[in-house]
């Protein structure tokens, strides 16, 4: 694949002031003298026309080079920069893939180059769409450290301090007739435990990293005329839906992104639950609501204590908590307040956690807000934030459990053949993140999530 020459647009679609055109490999330097007449020095931009095959010109602006190693994906690399019309831009670019050995890059490719030819590393490649998918300013920031090595190099440290680990362990297999001092005395032990620490301190931080990412789905439920639309319209700060005094004024799913102290949100208003209506277009969008509770990261239930003698509400509780196998957390909205001075909820209700609130006047609203990071396990810091996903998770939780089982196995002394096993595999695990040993599915799975041109 590094042989080949790729080229692609790299800059979103729609009209802007500048579009940029990135193409890299062997044919780059070839492409720029046939697309401009000379090769400018490298990483040097210069101001250079774009000539079409028979000399007509397209436009004019910068052309950059950056000379192999010494660019983003290690290949050498050309980036003409013209006027952000689509249209010039695909004429251009058409002409560049009409020159013979060129092709067009695929989602992700030139990040992928970069992988493979040492430039970053995979944890590194992954923050970069983290980056550009990042839908606040924690997120962006934590994405930024990950793509800056934050990530790796904690990942790096732990490998490191785990290959030193290993040869004590292997030099105890391979010369059992020497007495090694550090094993016998404990020292493995010790800092397999000092391992673990690392690592579940580094995981923790991983979920922080997640969140930040991948945010969590709220859907709001409850019975018609609870008042799930005002909430929805609380949370975002706007009038996102439409509120009446009608039963099943919400017909679809309204979804909204928020984020409350960086911790993106992802809300679901849903239609109004209840089990018997003519009203087709009503019945499809309960149909949907069911679709999205059941893929809920959590479920705000609105109570609305002003009918806490409906059973109906109690019901579609027990309903809700039936379709979804109990496996969805729920919180009570113990919504308006407003309307009665004492009220009580029932006792199926009282062992979920429950927010009194008032849409009117946004009672409880801090208290909710408070209560959404607490369920996220999210904290409001900034300090040492990196992006992650969630496979680095389950490599981490992996590698954790491998060494909990190697402490176990030194205590036989034995056992050290096993041990090394269950640390080789710790170590594997690690690897893993950082895609030194990574299948092809498995980066193809990745980069294929990409924008073309990055």
């Amino acid at each position: 694949m590094d042989k080949e020459t790729i080229a692609a647009i790299a800059t979103s679609s729609g009209k802007g002031g500048i579009g940029v055109i990135r193409v890299a490999g062997p044919k780059s330097t070839e492409i720029c003298k046939i697309i401009t007449g000379s090769l400018p020095p490298d990483h040097m931009a210069v101001l250079q026309k774009f000539k079409s095959s028979n000399g007509d010109v397209l436009d004019e602006g910068i052309t950059l080079y950056f000379k192999a190693p010494h660019s983003f994906t290690g290949d050498d690399i050309v980036e003409f920069q013209c006027h952000g019309g689509p249209v010039i831009m695909d004429m251009l670019l058409k002409e560049i893939l009409n020159i013979p050995d060129v092709r067009q890059a695929g989602p992700g490719e030139f990040t992928q180059r970069a992988f493979l030819n040492g430039k970053i590393d995979l944890a590194q490649a992954e923050a970069i769409i983290d980056l550009i998918n990042a839908s606040s300013e924690k997120a962006a920031l934590s994405a930024s450290r990950s793509l800056q090595g934050v990530f790796s190099e904690k990942i790096n440290n732990i490998n490191d301090r785990l290959i030193k680990l290993r040869t004590y362990v292997e030099a105890t297999i391979d010369f059992p007739d020497e007495s090694i001092d550090f094993i016998n005395d404990g020292q493995v032990e010790k800092e397999m435990h000092v391992l673990v620490d690392a690592i579940t301190s580094l995981l923790n931080e991983a979920r922080q990293g997640v969140i930040l990412q991948e945010g969590i789905k709220i859907v709001i439920a409850g019975r018609p005329n609870a008042g799930k639309s005002s909430l929805l319209n609380a949370l975002c700060g706007k009038d996102l839906a439409i509120v009446t005094n009608i039963e099943g004024t919400t017909r679809d799913a309204i979804h909204e992104n928020i984020d409350i102290d960086g911790l993106p949100l992802h809300i679901v208003d849903t239609a109004g639950l209840r089990s018997h209506t003519s009203d087709l277009v009503e019945q499809i969008g309960i149909n949907r609501a069911w679709n999205e509770i059941e893929e809920a990261d959590r479920i705000l239930f609105v109570f609305d204590v002003s009918r806490n003698e409906d059973t109906e509400q109690l019901k579609l509780f027990k309903d809700i908590s039936e379709r979804t196998g109990n496996k969805v957390p729920f919180s009570i909205i113990c919504n308006k307040t407003d309307l009665v001075s004492d009220y009580s909820i029932p006792n199926e209700l009282s062992n979920y956690p429950q927010i009194p609130f008032c849409s009117k006047d946004l009672t409880g609203m801090d208290n909710l807000r408070e209560h959404l990071k607490k369920c996220a396990g999210y904290n409001n810091t900034t300090e040492g934030l990196f992006s992650a996903r969630r496979r680095h998770l389950e490599s981490l939780e992996e590698a954790l459990v491998h060494l909990q089982k190697g402490i176990e196995l030194i205590n036989c002394m034995s056992a050290f053949e096993l041990c090394a096993e269950e640390l080789r595999n710790a170590q594997n695990n690690l690897n893993d993140i950082l895609g030194r040993f990574t299948a092809d599915d498995l980066l193809g799975k990745i980069f294929s999530t990409f924008c073309v041109g990055k």
